[in-house]
């Protein structure tokens, strides 16, 4: 996916360049120094309120990342959902020789056949779906007893699998939540074998995929609140769900491989595929008094100052910098406040 990312709210290096053409256009002033009636060409107001610095890149409107089920054995495919389909947990995700694989929840993918003295995540998560799904008269951990092979034959009998008590594999299929059939690469009655392609999957809830470069890591903090502006102008809000680090083979002979950071939000839209533009939010101040950056002058022991106009005269305060974003700064300084009247360059 193509991506920029760039500064749109101006980090401290952008507002230099401000400050460097506001240090040509004024001259130097002292503390609180009296300018008489000499008074600038332009004017501008102290405003108070929130500050923002901010990073757009761009993103991919979607259903995130796309997933491929494979066939775990030898077979005919006799069912597969249609495309767009989605599916929940306890429901087929295809058949093979009509026994189904059926979808369940969690992060530790099938690996192996389950039965009585088994122990391990994959038991865990087999265990909690039983449990949602209605069966009970085992404990919920991490060993498969025979409560368990108990609860799981009840399972099959209502699932249209051979009563065994254990879960072979290729009977579930894990998921970290429904899924939508995103394409099908297989077709019915056809033969397969373990580890072919039988169709591609993502999750139901739309999401937009953003990469950025491992310096901007920080902005990508799962939970954020990022702004995403739509192909139609209009702006919704979106929230981090997933970051992970991503490398990319490098292109070309003797070419180095690329790291950037990959980071997913959830939005609710009804746009479909779409390019959408991302704001992360990098540094914020909430009620801070500031001014254009054009307005700050070179104060004559160093630092900065503002020109206050006070009717007819105007006089030099010493302000302390703090945020530069949007073209304006955070300042302090004595007797400064909102409303206050600065000089500007023309």
């Amino acid at each position: 996916m193509s991506r920029t990312t760039r500064i749109v709210a101006g980090a401290v290096a952008v507002a230099s360049a401000g400050v460097a053409a506001a240090l040509v256009a004024q001259p130097g002033a002292g503390s609180d120094q009296e300018t008489g009636g000499r008074l600038p060409p332009a004017t501008a107001e102290i405003t108070k309120g929130t500050l923002r610095e901010s990073v757009e890149a761009d993103g991919e409107l979607g259903y995130g990342p796309t997933r491929t089920a494979s066939a775990r054995r030898q077979g005919i495919v006799t069912w597969l959902p249609d495309s767009g389909a989605t599916v929940g947990r306890g429901k087929p995700l295809y058949r093979i020789d009509d026994d189904p694989a059926v979808l369940m929840y969690g992060a530790t993918p099938a690996y192996r056949r389950m039965s009585s003295g088994d122990e391990g995540r994959d038991v865990a998560q087999l265990e909690k779906n039983l449990a949602a799904l209605g069966y009970d008269g085992f404990t919920v951990d991490d060993e498969y007893t025979g409560a368990t092979a108990e609860a799981v034959e009840q399972w099959q009998d209502d699932a249209g699998l051979p009563e065994t008590g254990a879960v072979e594999l290729g009977q579930v299929v894990f998921a970290s939540g429904a899924v939508r059939v995103d394409s099908l690469t297989a077709e019915e009655d056809a033969a397969v074998g373990p580890g072919q392609s039988l169709l591609t999957w993502t999750g139901t809830e739309k999401v937009v995929t953003v990469r950025l470069e491992v310096s901007d890591a920080a902005l990508a903090k799962v939970g954020a609140t990022v702004s995403v502006t739509l192909p139609d102008g209009k702006r919704t809000t979106g929230t981090v769900t997933e970051v992970a680090t991503v490398i990319e083979p490098g292109t070309g002979q003797d070419a180095e491989p690329s790291t950037e950071i990959e980071a997913q939000m959830a939005v609710k839209t009804g746009f479909g595929a779409a390019a959408v533009d991302v704001t992360f939010t990098a540094a914020e101040r909430k009620g801070v008094l500031t001014v254009p950056v054009a307005a700050l002058v070179a104060a004559a022991g160093g630092g900065f100052a503002v020109e206050v106009i006070e009717g007819d005269a105007t006089r030099h305060v010493p302000v302390k910098t703090g945020l530069f974003a949007d073209g304006r700064v955070e300042i302090t300084g004595d007797g400064l406040a909102e409303g206050t009247t600065v000089g500007m360059p023309r």
